[in-house]
């Protein structure tokens, strides 16, 4: 799993949910002021990566997660290695 792999999911990910341009999402991007992504739309986002990752994240860690880059981070943070 790399960075990229990592970027490309979130970034495929937000672009649908939030019908966004995905040229317009790079890592500094910000889910709420630079995407007006609300709550549940962060919540599924949780959830995407939840399930594509096997990383779990508690409501109070979603909640410091600000950008594109700071989810990468805890993904590649505290996704299971590889076996």
């Amino acid at each position: 799993m790399t960075r990229e792999s990592v970027f490309a999911l979130i970034q495929s990910h937000l672009a649908d949910e939030l019908d966004a341009d995905p040229s317009a999402i790079d890592e500094s991007t910000r889910f709420k002021e630079d995407l007006e992504a609300d709550s549940l739309d962060l919540y599924t986002l949780v959830q995407e990566l939840e399930d594509s990752y096997g990383v779990k994240m508690s409501d109070e860690q979603a909640a410091q997660i600000l950008t594109v880059a700071q989810a990468v981070d805890f993904v590649l943070e505290h996704a299971p290695a590889a076996s």
